[in-house]
This record gives structure tokens, sequence and C-alpha cells, in this order.
């Protein structure tokens, strides 16, 4: 059996699996399953599939990603973020060409979980880090505005208007004013559902409730139109409201997608905006849970069973799937113990689509319209939204840019142009290399030079701080420049090169900074390099620095007291220039052999 503690241990696959454990998973599974019966047939309408797909995805994405995943409580299948994102990639097909659009959107789940297993196989799962937050929280904003607006015709009970190529504020405005007359039936259906599930949710939290309230509201409001005789067919086999129609009782069952190349490449830019932000909120959240229960989680195993999950699920008509904020919080508020939680809540499932689902043709979509219209309220968070804008003018900047794109554009194109974003706001940032004149004061400690300070014109001390890659290589220049004709200028003999928070060397730094040395030698000038970090000394051991540049000139960085290297290095230079030194600071600050053997009291950085 899988185990895997709330503590954190390795899950592994074993008989160890203890009856309390099994009691709490069970429990939570069915807890989460009340919930993902209404948000999968909820998800599929807003993918504009048939609902049974959805379903599919809560059983097969649900229970492949629990076998395979890190996480103890992170619950996969359908999401409103990812459903809004297969809306727009299938939104070029005709309404009525509902077969095509299904294979085209069983091959985009072969597509998404392709692509992240490739991720996970090449260990790019950290790519998912550069994407800001700022960009997360726009694509969430302008997903909650389209996924409400984008139920009107089911709100309002009428057909929805215009064709994929348009944009879908377009087609609303067509649907609300070129459409057929309002239905004041589906209207009080919509609200109905709307208002008893936000009471219910306040029941839920008020005594302490499985959180049914969703699956509960749905089913009264279903009744209840039932009842009226809304929902059955009237004179003419004509139903009052619109209704999702029956769902097969069958199981999931193996389908090989067709396969057109046109639908590919139109896919595919939808397949990687779809498995960077399933592999964002599938990681997220797993992170979120993990903060609280201290479970180590394995990123890149994680990033393997996402897409182990959607690509499984290509072939088994699955809508495709992500780690679901709602239903993963659900089960670990429910007390999930193991992974197993995820298997049950999809054996669970499983079960209620054989034994409910002929009575799914009398659920109105107006109903499964309210639902996602508190769905999508949930997706915009305030308070962070609020942060994020008083943060700093990048992230409200990207906030911005993000759901505009997300409204006007696409919500393929928002995460993608968000990316972009982030890294080129990003690579600025880290490439910014700070560099300070440092000097010995009277006092004898080691800091930055002020204006007042007299010059030294013996040594010269300078502190580089940053990202040592190709991005900082103008600034390094900049800084190495004005280093070697300062020296040159002043007959400086000795520069003490501060290197303790330079980090993650690449070539292009490290031979900027050969070139330097080189330049300084010929000049007959000494530099020493203190502070060296390890992953620099390294580099610099590879590139066969040792063969020409003096091993006594380079002060490692060693052990918790790291600055002293930096003044190591500060009486290497006192000793290099000790004989025929006019210099009155350094005379100042020049040991005597007795004060050498005292000098940790003298010099601090």
């Amino acid at each position: 059996m899988l185990v895997s503690n709330a503590a954190g241990e390795r899950r592994i696959w074993s008989l160890a699996y203890r009856w309390e454990e099994g009691r709490r998973d069970l429990v939570a599974g069915l807890t989460v399953a009340a919930i993902s019966l209404p948000q999968g047939m909820a998800y599929a309408l807003l993918a504009g599939v048939d609902p049974q797909f959805g379903l599919y995805s809560a059983i097969v994405v649900t229970a492949i990603a629990s076998i395979f995943g890190s996480s103890s409580h992170l619950i996969n299948g359908p999401t409103s973020a990812i459903s809004l994102v297969v809306f727009s990639a299938l939104a070029t097909f005709d309404p009525d060409a509902r077969i095509e659009a299904a294979e085209a959107m069983f091959l985009l789940g072969v597509m998404v979980g392709s692509i992240q297993i490739l991720i996970a196989v090449f260990k790019l799962g950290d790519l998912t880090r550069y994407i800001s937050e700022s960009v997360i929280l726009g694509f969430m904003v302008s997903a909650a505005l389209l996924l409400a607006i984008g139920q009107s015709g089911n709100l309002l009970g009428v057909r929805d208007r215009g064709t994929g190529d348009q944009n879908i504020l377009l087609r609303v405005w067509m649907t609300l004013t070129q459409g057929d007359p309002y239905n004041i039936r589906a209207i009080a259906i919509s609200a109905a559902t709307v208002v008893l599930a936000l009471i219910l949710r306040r029941a839920v939290r008020a005594w302490g409730l499985p959180q049914m309230d969703m699956l509960l509201g749905l089913v009264l409001v279903s009744v209840v139109a039932f009842l009226l005789g809304w929902s059955q067919p009237g004179v003419g086999g004509k139903f009052a409201i619109t209704v999702i129609g029956s769902v097969p009782p069958s199981l999931p069952s193996l389908h090989i997608p067709q396969i057109k190349f046109a639908w590919i490449s139109t896919l595919s830019t939808n397949a990687l905006a779809i498995a960077f932000l399933g592999l964002i909120e599938a990681l997220a959240i797993a992170k979120t849970i993990a903060s609280q229960t201290r479970q180590p989680l394995d990123y890149n195993r994680q990033c393997m069973a996402e897409g182990i999950a959607n690509l499984v699920g290509g072939f088994f008509r699955c809508l495709p799937g992500s780690g679901s904020l709602s239903r993963s919080a659900i089960n670990f508020q429910a007390g999930a113990a193991t992974r197993m939680s995820g298997i049950f809540a999809a054996l669970t499932v499983t079960v209620a689509l054989l034994l409910l689902a002929p009575l799914t043709r009398y659920i109105p979509k107006a109903a499964l319209a309210g639902l996602l219209v508190i769905t999508a309220a949930r997706l915009i968070d305030l308070p962070r939204l609020r942060y994020a804008f008083r943060a700093s003018t990048y992230d409200a900047g990207l906030v911005v840019v993000t759901a505009l794109t997300g409204i006007f554009v696409g919500l393929d194109a928002s995460i993608l142009i968000g990316f972009g974003l982030s890294v080129l706001l990003f690579v600025p940032r880290a490439a910014k290399l700070r560099g300070a004149e440092l000097i010995v004061s009277p006092e004898r400690v080691v800091r930055e030079r002020l204006p007042t300070d007299t010059q030294c014109t013996a040594t010269l001390l300078f502190d580089l701080e940053g990202e040592f890659f190709f991005g900082a290589a103008p600034e390094l220049d900049r800084y190495l420049d004005a280093l070697r004709r300062q020296a040159v200028a002043e007959q400086v003999r000795v520069i003490v090169l501060r290197l303790k928070r330079v980090r993650n060397p690449d070539a292009v730094c490290l031979e900027r900074l050969e070139h330097f040395l080189h330049d300084a030698d010929r000049l007959g000038i000494s530099v020493l390099l203190a502070g060296v970090r390890p992953d620099l000394l390294t580099a610099i051991t590879n590139l066969g620095f040792l063969y020409w540049y003096p091993a006594d000139h380079i002060f490692p960085q060693a052990g918790d007291d790291a600055d002293s290297a930096t003044l190591r290095a500060v009486r290497r230079a006192y000793d290099i220039v000790s004989e025929g030194n006019s210099c009155t600071h350094c005379a100042d600050n020049t040991l005597t052999k007795e004060e050498k053997r005292e000098a940790s009291l003298y010099y601090l950085v």
C-alpha cells in the first residue's frame, strides 16, 4: 500500500498501512469526492465539452497523480484556470462540432502531459520559479473575469452568440444584446444556487460540517427545478430551462486521440501555457500545505506526476488537469494522512458516476453556472492583490499587463507574455553588480571609503557584490577598467579585490577577471583575490588560473568567519607595500611584527 505520513516521511509501497491512516484517508477522500462531482461537471461545462470528461478527469487524473506524486495532500484533477485555457484553445472549433472539439481536447491533454514529462526529465521544474507571483495574480484576475462573464448565456438561459474567432468580450456582448429573450426561470435558478451555496458554506464553517456545500446546493436546486417541472420535457419535448443532459454511466476507457497536424500547430501555444500553468498551480499548492505539515517535497517528481497524469488522461478521454486549491485544502483539513486519500476520492467519484449518472440529465446548466460564478469570485485574492500593488511598480505592472492580456488577447498568451516579462525584468535586476571602494580606517576597521577619508596611494581595496554572470559583464568591465586606470594614475602597487559576495560565476565574467589579472601583472600591480567562494575557486582552478597566477594571492572564504579572508588579504597587501612605501595612510596602518600576532584585535570588516 502507498504510505506517506503528514510529518513528511518518505512514501513507499508497503504493507505498513495502519488502520488509523486508512480511516483518515477514507474520510478525506469521501469529502473531496463530494466537491469533485459538481466541480468536475462545472469545469467541463466551462471548457465547452461534455460533463462526462470532467468526471473522467476527476477519476483518472486524480488517481494517477496521487500514485506518482510527492505531496501527501495535493489533489489533482480539473481546475477552473486550466478549463478556461482549454476553452480558449477549443474556441476556434464550431460550437456544433462537439466531436472534433473533444478529440482536439484529448490531443491537447497528451501534448500537455508530454511537455510536463520533458520538463521533469530535464529537471526544468525550477523554471516555474521565474514566473513572478504577480503574473499568477494577474492571470487569476483575468481568468475570474472571463469565467464569470463567460457564463452569461447559461446564467440568463440564452444561447451563446458569436464564433470562436471573436474575442470573448464581443461574444458576450452579442449574447446579451442580440440573443434570445432572457429566461426568467434560468435567472431564478442561477440566483438561488448562488445564495444557497453561500448560506451552506457559512453553515459548514460555523458547525464544522463536511464541506459538501457545493454538492448539496446543486442537488437541492436540481430537485426544486425537477419538482417545478422546469427540467422535464414539456410539450414538443422542449425544456423550460437548459439541462446538462444525461452522462453515460460508464467508466473512462482507453481511446487513441485523433491526430491532425493542423490541430498540433493550433494547440501548441495553449499546450505550453497549460503545462506551465499546471505545474505552477500544483507546486504552489503543494508548497503551501507542506509549509504547515513540514513534509519534504520532491518537486521534480511532482512535475513528473503531473505529466504522467495528463498524458494518461489524454488516452482516457479526460479534461486536462492540475492541482486543485479547493480540493487539496479540503483534503488537508479533512485529515488526510497519505496519498491514498486521492485514490479514495477517485474511487468514490467512480462509484457515483456508475450509480448516479442517469440523474445528471436533470441538472440545470444555470445551476452549474451559478457555482462557477462563486468559483470566479474566490479566484480573486484581494488581500494579495493589494499587497502586490503596494509592494512596487514592477509587481503592479505585471499584474495589470497579465490581466489585460488575458482578457483582450487570451489566457494562453497571458501566461507566456507574463513569463517573458518576468524573465526580461528579472535579468536587468539580477545583473546589477555593485562595486564599492573600501579603506582601512584610522581605527583599523575595513569599511566602505567615505569622501572625507584620506586616499591611499599604495593599495586599493575594492568590493564587488552581485551575480557574476554574463548579464553583469558590462558593469564588471566598467568597475575593472576604473580600477585599472586609478591604479595606474596613483601608482598603486596592490589591489585587494573582495569577491565574497559575488555569486554564480560564468565563463563571460571569469574571462573578464582573467584579462584584468593579466593586465595588472603586465603593469606591475599585484592583485589579491579575497573571500573567494567555493564555486568561484572551483571555476578558476578548472580554468587553470593557478598555472600562471600565484596561489598565495588567493584568499578563499573559510568557515563561519568568512571575513577573515579579507583581513588576511589586507595584511598581505601591507606586507607587499611595507618597504619603500611613502603613503601616510599606509604608514598609519602598517603593523609591526608584534602587532601582526595580535592583528585579530585590530581588524574588522
